[in-house]
């Protein structure tokens, strides 16, 4: 059985749309017909909330898959949308980071976690806190890409560049098969030059690791973030669907796969 591709979504700095992202683009994938988990691993449990996983449904969930070496595919649970699963992040998960510190190979809790739990995904997303602490090393550690949400505002490309020279050590130290599998620039607005501007310096500044496909500021994806779903289950014919879904078919191009649903599998 093929190792799943494991991407880890990451942004030190919150508001950029990382979360909404790893929401739509695991739908996305989805979409095309490949078994996909996200894993909730920002202690915030917005990615949680947006596929519909209530508080009263996280009695185990990440936190309990990074401190317990004995945890199973129990604490995956299944979404409305088919295909795609979530282990939620539970209410433990803020003390994850302190706990962390004191144990043994704490770098690779989470890759060694996936690897009792990996059988029958073909895709793993893991939502990072927006920070670069331990939990996120660990998502860097046990991801083979990552994938990095770009606000088009002023200060965003300060951050990244930081978290860029992360992912850089990381995979010197600990992670060698570790790369950038896309930027993906968020929340872009045709009215507003400074979108424009920021996109034509992304795309100066990293190249080919910018995704084409744009995401674009659209009152649906918030919508249907509210209502616990995929902006592609609560408005289809939405232009935010409608990007994050053609943002994964990219990825999928990227990462050398073929869809699923082509293939009639």
């Amino acid at each position: 059985m093929r190792a799943p591709h494991i991407l880890a979504l990451a942004n030190q700095k919150g508001g950029v749309g990382k979360t909404t992202t790893a929401i739509n683009l695991a739908a996305g994938l989805a979409a095309q017909g490949f078994s996909v988990l996200l894993i909730d691993l920002d202690p915030q449990g917005n990615a949680s909330t947006g596929l519909g996983v209530g508080y009263d449904s996280r009695r185990l969930g990440s936190y309990a898959l990074l401190t317990d070496d004995t945890a199973s595919a129990s604490l995956i649970q299944a979404t409305e949308i088919p295909g795609l699963s979530i282990i939620a992040a539970d209410t433990e998960l803020a003390g994850a980071e302190l706990e962390l510190v004191a144990q043994d190979r704490r770098e690779f809790c989470l890759r060694d976690a996936i690897a009792r739990i990996s059988g029958g995904f073909d895709v793993i997303l893991v939502d990072c806190p927006p920070s670069l602490g331990l939990l996120t090393l660990n998502a860097l550690v046990a991801a083979t890409g990552v994938v990095v949400p770009l606000q088009c505002e002023f200060f965003a490309l300060e951050g990244i560049s930081q978290l860029v020279r992360t992912v850089d050590r990381v995979r010197r130290a600990f992670n060698g098969g570790l790369h950038v599998a896309g930027i993906v620039l968020t929340m872009y607005d045709r009215r507003n030059n400074l979108s424009e501007l920021v996109a034509e310096d992304a795309r100066g500044f990293f190249g080919a690791q910018v995704m084409d496909t744009l995401i674009p500021r659209n009152i649906r994806i918030s919508e249907a973030q509210s209502h616990g779903r995929p902006a592609m289950a609560y408005d289809p014919k939405s232009s935010g669907a409608a990007a994050y879904q053609a943002m994964a078919d990219e990825l999928v191009t990227r990462l050398g796969l073929t869809s699923k649903k082509a293939i009639g599998a």
